[in-house]
């Protein structure tokens, strides 16, 4: 098996001996919601002793329906994040969806996260490369883990090494997502640490018709068999009402539930690192 490459973000490393979570709202809603969760969770993963990256997005471009909240934009939404990075000392994690997007977004973002649909798109994962921060590349729901390789050389031959993949389960259709766990180390073996998003995995893309559903209650369930399984982090959409939220509320924890499953997730992370 290929040694897990640590990827360095500030004055820790992602695939480490520490667990690390990427977690935050799914899209910005306001400045309100995004202070209390990035102040909730600041607090708790420093108790735990978990690294931590705060994750939200001004743009979510894949929805199912037109009339699906998506975000407040890219200039608006970058100046909420900086905000975030600035008052809590956070790095950040965001999503882009066109290579144009990369270059400013690296000015407030730490990690450059490639959408799962749009995992292959060459143009993309070249801008984000070019900008020397970590890309997330997130593993297509079409795809093989094994799949996941010309991906990550696609951003290496563009001059960057620090990339990391992220698991967020396989389409079979019929508004249901499945995690296959050997997934995790198959794409270590590449050398590149996984991270497992346990919210996302929950999803029942279209589920409720004009809008995806979810199944929360399962969360921890998957977070913990990640966990077990070897992911080098995790990730998680937190919000403080989840059932109020914009976008993704039904696989989406509140704080009071983050707080449980961050805890039992870096006890299962010390006991197999």
């Amino acid at each position: 098996m290929s040694q897990i490459k640590p990827v360095k973000l500030n004055d820790f490393e992602i695939g480490g001996d520490k667990l690390t979570i990427l977690a935050g709202p799914c899209s910005i809603e306001s400045k309100d919601i995004l202070f209390t969760v990035a102040e909730a969770l600041k607090k708790l993963t420093q108790q735990l002793g978990i690294n931590y990256v705060f994750k939200s997005s001004f743009d979510k471009a894949n929805r199912s329906s037109i009339h699906s909240y998506r975000g407040p934009g890219l200039e608006k939404g970058l100046e909420l994040l900086a905000q975030v990075k600035k008052e809590f000392d956070l790095p950040i994690v965001t999503d882009i969806h066109l290579p144009e997007q990369a270059a400013p977004t690296a000015e407030v973002a730490d990690i450059i996260q490639i959408p799962a649909f749009l995992c292959r798109q060459t143009d993309l994962l070249v801008a984000a490369a070019k900008t020397g921060k970590i890309v997330n590349i997130k593993k297509g729901q079409f795809l093989a883990p094994a799949q996941m390789k010309p991906l990550a050389n696609k951003v290496m031959e563009a001059g960057n090494d620090k990339i990391l993949f992220t698991d967020r389960g396989t389409s079979f259709g019929y508004n249901n997502l499945v995690v296959d766990m050997r997934g995790i180390p198959i794409m270590q073996e590449m050398g590149i640490p996984v991270v497992f998003d346990a919210t996302h995995s929950v999803q029942l893309p279209g589920g409720a018709g004009e809008s995806s559903s979810g199944e929360r209650k399962y969360v921890e369930t998957l977070a913990k068999a990640g966990t077990a399984a070897g992911a080098k982090a995790l990730f998680f959409e937190v919000h403080p009402d989840p059932d109020k939220a914009l976008c993704d509320g039904p696989n989406m924890l509140s704080i009071e539930m983050a707080e449980k499953v961050f805890k039992i997730c870096n006890d299962i992370f010390k006991l197999v690192n």
